[in-house]
């Protein structure tokens, strides 16, 4: 079952990224905004400081693609909740690219 949504969640990332447009990382800044910067400022963590944004963090802790963010954001996990019925799959993979992006960037 796992294999079954990983290669979903694969396929509708490829499809978001392949007919999308530029603008994806700006309107994913947006989502984070409104959404997620009241725990997440800056790329932080003020549940968990140690499951920052970073890239170093969402390495160590097997979140460094875009899979792995888009499952978080939709599924939630420990405190974090589940973004899924708040924000729509396009929300969801434009915040995601953000967080991708920035992290690359280092906040």
């Amino acid at each position: 079952m796992k294999k079954i949504i990983s290669v979903l969640l694969l396929v509708v990332t490829i499809f978001t990224f392949a007919f999308s447009s530029p603008a994806l990382a700006a309107d994913g800044k947006a989502v984070f905004t409104a959404n997620c910067n009241a725990c997440h400022s800056g790329g932080g963590n003020t549940v968990n400081s140690a499951k920052t944004l970073s890239k170093e963090h969402l390495e160590a802790n097997d979140m460094y693609s875009q899979e792995a963010i888009i499952s978080q954001v939709t599924n939630g996990k420990n405190a974090m909740p589940a973004f899924k019925g708040r924000l729509n799959d396009d929300e969801i993979a434009s915040v995601s690219a953000y967080v991708m992006e920035q992290a690359e960037a280092g906040w």
